[in-house]
């Protein structure tokens, strides 16, 4: 009688209980391991703060260019392709996301 209970409590620990934190816990890594709602808008507020910013730097290096003819500006250029490239693929990238959202 007592082993039988012994095999019960092995079976029902084996069978349910080991499952079921196990995937309690691949539950909890995937949604922790995803992006909320609030966060891509978070991302997208700071992205757009940065573009701003960008612009605003591009229209002090002008000024300061126009003032002062020994200035040198910065090793990014706004019109260089190779410096606008990883722009344009978040840009891509964010509007791939807004399409998929609507």
């Amino acid at each position: 009688m007592e082993d039988a209970m012994t095999a019960f409590v092995i079976m029902g620990i084996l069978f349910v209980a080991l499952p079921w934190i196990i995937f309690h816990y691949i539950t909890k890594w995937k949604t922790a391991a995803t992006l909320t709602t609030g966060d891509e808008a978070l991302l997208e507020e700071l992205y757009l703060v940065a573009k701003r910013l960008d612009a605003r730097m591009d229209t002090v290096e002008r000024l300061v260019a126009s003032d002062n003819p020994d200035f040198r500006p910065a090793k990014l250029m706004h019109d260089r392709e190779t410096d606008n490239q990883q722009l344009r693929e978040l840009e891509g990238l964010l509007g791939k996301n807004e399409r998929m959202s609507k």
